[in-house]
């Protein structure tokens, strides 16, 4: 049996002297007690010697992915493919498999192996002959570093540190900027106030007072490449019927130091922005896509790494960042929020506010896909996102175009309406379904006593005050006619006395003329 060792300084063969002492796993370490009891056991029969810390670094990584390096397989081709007969022992099963593919050669891994792999490490220094001490632990150290820089260079942990710390630099330097401009503004406002009106943006407005400093140069200073022609011929004349404060040369020197500040900073952004840009496409290429590079960093920085942000489901991506107010929400058993970070999209930008929470959400699922892809995927092409986006805005522009689909089929054709035509066809409403009140009503009562009464002959009577109240009277009697008759009657026998008295007034009067 053959014994695959790896080494920090090269890789060893070692030939296995008597095999019945593998059997024994519990007490092999017994026989690796001293140098002459472990060569009883083993014998160094091939050692191949790393070059320099590039080929080590190589072949350990290598090994660590299960892979078969360049001097692995010069090696085994070398030494062990000429005794193919016998068995190799090596301390990963995967390489293993990798190996007996490749070579043909039939590899053994066992609890047994291991163990000897341990005893043959304790006694590696007397069992390596030509091998210092001391070049033994400088080559395992430099291995040790390098192998621990590549891990760190090419872990997906870490590599996402740089955005985090760059959309949080970025973040910064805007409040500052904003603090800045805003100052300077306030303090060269006071000696020329109507400049600010007239420059809106706040690069060309520091980049004006860095170049001409006090107002009364504004006359003969170029500020061509600065300024557009119609502006610099505004703010000249402005100049010249300003209505600012006298300063001091000293005061204008300190306000163009701090214009020389925003100017700097204002350019470290920009390059900062740059390389925040080239870090999310190569690490996060499809969350890119999706959500732009400055949207995709604040969710990583969330987050805390793309790693983390890949674990969350699509229902936390798309509030996250609104933490407060989905908690206030709950407490308060009012509407959770629609949107966090993700409402800065460049697709929820641009939808109405209707449709907002529709988007965020088909946004937020498309987006957890993207960033597993880039997370846990080994491509890092952008098709997937490009083709999720596109299918995000057809159906945003479905949205808004606010076409009416077929329900049953398909559901892809628009459906079809019929033409208008005016029909005049007249239909009447039937309101006897309406009423719930029983037929005998008292009004029906009052309505047939009254019919009753004029079908019944009466008297022409004339009419008095009196009469005025008769309706009152009606109303006020009880339901029974007999009474409301016996009523009537009494009625028609004052009027008849009252008007023989008149009559006998009348004839009065006549004899006394």
């Amino acid at each position: 049996m053959l014994v695959l060792f790896e080494t920090a300084a090269g890789f060893a063969i070692f030939k296995v002297l008597d095999e019945s002492k593998l059997q024994q796993v519990d007490s092999l370490y017994k026989e690796f007690e001293t140098p002459e009891k472990a060569n009883r056991i083993v014998k160094l029969k091939h050692f191949e010697k790393f070059q320099d810390t590039t080929e080590a670094l190589a072949a350990a990584t290598a090994l660590v992915e299960g892979k078969l390096g360049k001097s692995l397989k010069k090696v085994l081709k070398k030494v062990v493919a000429k005794e193919a007969h016998e068995q190799l022992a090596i301390s990963d099963a995967k390489l293993g498999g990798v190996i007996k593919d490749k070579l043909d050669l039939t590899c053994v891994h066992s609890p047994a192996v291991a163990e000897l792999m341990r005893c043959i490490r304790g006694q590696m220094e007397s069992l390596i002959s030509g091998l210092p001490p001391r070049e033994m632990s400088a080559m395992s150290l430099g291995l040790a570093h390098s192998l621990s820089r590549y891990k760190l260079k090419f872990s997906p942990d870490k590599v996402d540190t740089m955005i985090v710390q760059a959309i949080s630099l970025l973040d910064d330097l805007d409040k500052e900027l904003n603090n800045y401009i805003m100052r300077c503004r306030e303090w060269y406002g006071w000696h020329f106030p109507e400049l600010g009106k007239v420059i809106t943006d706040n690069l060309a407005y520091c980049r004006t007072i860095r170049t001409v400093g006090d107002r009364t140069n504004v006359a003969s200073t170029d500020l061509s490449e600065i300024l557009p022609e119609e502006v610099e011929a505004e703010v000249k004349l402005a100049a010249e019927i300003s209505m600012g404060t006298e300063v001091s040369e000293q005061d204008i020197a300190n306000i163009q130091h701090l214009c020389d500040q925003v100017i700097e900073i204002s350019e470290y952004r920009a390059q900062l922005y740059d390389y925040l840009k080239n870090r999310m496409m190569a690490i996060a290429p499809n969350l890119t896509v999706m959500v732009g590079e400055l949207v995709g960093a604040r969710l990583i920085s969330h987050a805390g790494s793309l790693l983390n942000l890949a674990k969350h489901p699509a229902s936390t991506v798309q509030i996250l960042g609104a933490e407060k107010a989905l908690f206030r929400a709950l407490k308060t058993r009012k509407d959770t929020p629609k949107y966090g970070l993700i409402y800065h999209a460049s697709l929820v930008g641009q939808t109405t506010a209707k449709n907002k929470g529709k988007i965020s959400r088909m946004l937020a699922a498309k987006t957890a896909l993207a960033i597993r892809y880039d997370a846990l995927g080994e491509d890092t092409n952008t098709e997937m996102g490009a083709e999720n986006r596109a299918k995000l805005e057809a159906r945003l522009r479905q949205l808004e175009d606010k076409g009416i689909r077929r329900i049953s089929g398909t559901g892809k054709a628009m459906a079809k309406a019929e033409k208008y035509q005016h029909k005049s066809e007249v239909r009447i409403y039937d309101p006897s379904g309406d009423s719930t009140i029983p037929s005998t009503s008292k009004k029906r009562k009052i309505e047939e006593v009254e019919e009753e009464e004029e079908a019944l002959p009466v008297t022409p009577v004339v009419k008095s005050k009196k009469s005025k109240k008769e309706p009152e009277l009606e109303v006020e009697t009880t339901d029974t006619p007999k009474k409301k008759k016996k009523k009537k009657d009494k009625t028609e026998e004052v009027m008849l006395k009252e008007e023989e008295e008149e009559v006998v007034v009348t004839e009065v009067c006549e004899d006394s003329f």
